[in-house]
């Protein structure tokens, strides 16, 4: 999720590197809970002072009479973590717990315009980034996995301001006569299927599923034809494995159809729907959307497995 470690980041004391230990240690003393104070330079964060490297000093042999009265220069720790406003959370979760032990629950600063703002316990860091954790796996869909349609919505909002992408959708057509013949535990392993497919080719794009037998990727570059025919070829390999051998030989399945009527059914088939910005552009997500629509019906009313863009049709 694109919550930035800005928004949760609180106030701490600031102090320079000639603040006296001695002001120090009644701020530690005066606040039980501060575990830390920012020391800056020119508003700019250059190091921390925190209450265990601190008392640890102070507790030493003669470590009282050696510091108490000195400057904080001498028990700073230069070693600090920042990051900028805009930093994710996730990003940023993964780098704090990456450091030693004895860092390990030192503040991280934060800074906005390269300026000192503020700072964030880990505490609240691992909350919100548990937060942030229990909302993707809700979003996710529960057959495969994959981000569902909350997290699709927001990187398709962030499309519009990107110089290139592309978004393919991709659903399976003549499914349900498939999922009504063999059964919904042999669907779901179509589904199943296809969702690794996509996945295993699909090296520099997010994966979604829409839902159903819809999926959707988005690209940050025009760089959709190989993936796409790379996904047809492993998906008409699929579907060769999950036809009894009459139906492979036939081309078709015996189905009924809204009238009880038995009709030839084609096989499954996939077809994957282009929208990008290379010759045309685009205001609004809905717009996107209802382009590639139009795109969606009239790739699925061609019999095989297929891509279309607006100006490209191809059959594999």
């Amino acid at each position: 999720m694109g919550i930035a470690i800005g928004d949760i980041a609180e106030s701490t004391l600031q102090v320079t590197r000639n603040t006296k230990n001695t002001f120090i240690d009644e701020h530690f003393r005066a606040d039980p809970d501060c575990q830390g104070i920012v020391v800056v330079e020119d508003d700019r964060p250059i190091a921390l002072v925190t209450r265990t490297f601190f008392y640890q000093k102070l507790g030493s042999l003669y470590g009282y009479n050696l510091f108490i009265n000195r400057s904080s220069s001498l028990l700073m720790k230069t070693d600090i973590l920042c990051f900028s406003y805009e930093t994710s959370i996730i990003e940023a979760s993964e780098q704090a717990m990456d450091r030693m032990n004895a860092d390990l629950y030192d503040y991280i600063i934060i800074t906005k315009d390269d300026k000192y703002f503020g700072i964030v316990t880990i505490r609240s860091l691992l909350m919100k980034f548990a937060q942030i954790q229990s909302t993707i796996a809700s979003s996710k869909n529960p057959l495969t996995q994959l981000p569902g349609n909350p997290l699709i919505e927001e990187h398709l909002n962030k499309l519009l301001s990107e110089e290139k992408y592309s978004v393919l959708y991709i659903d399976l057509d003549q499914f349900k006569a498939y999922n009504d013949l063999y059964g919904f535990a042999k669907g779901d392993q179509v589904i199943l299927q296809t969702a690794e497919i996509l996945r295993k080719n699909t090296t520099n794009g997010f994966i979604g599923h829409i839902g159903g037998d819809d999926f959707i990727i988005i690209l940050p570059d025009w760089n959709f034809e190989s993936l796409a025919e790379m996904i047809i070829e492993q998906f008409n390999l699929l579907i060769a494995k999950v036809y009894k051998n009459d139906h492979l030989k036939n081309g078709y399945v015996i189905t009924k159809n809204r009238a009880g009527i038995p009709e030839k059914t084609p096989l499954v088939s996939i077809s994957i729907a282009v929208v990008n910005n290379k010759n045309r552009a685009f205001s609004s997500v809905e717009e996107i959307v209802d382009y590639a629509t139009k795109i969606k019906k009239e790739c699925k009313s061609i019999k095989t497995s297929c891509y279309l863009t607006n100006d490209l049709v191809k059959c594999l």
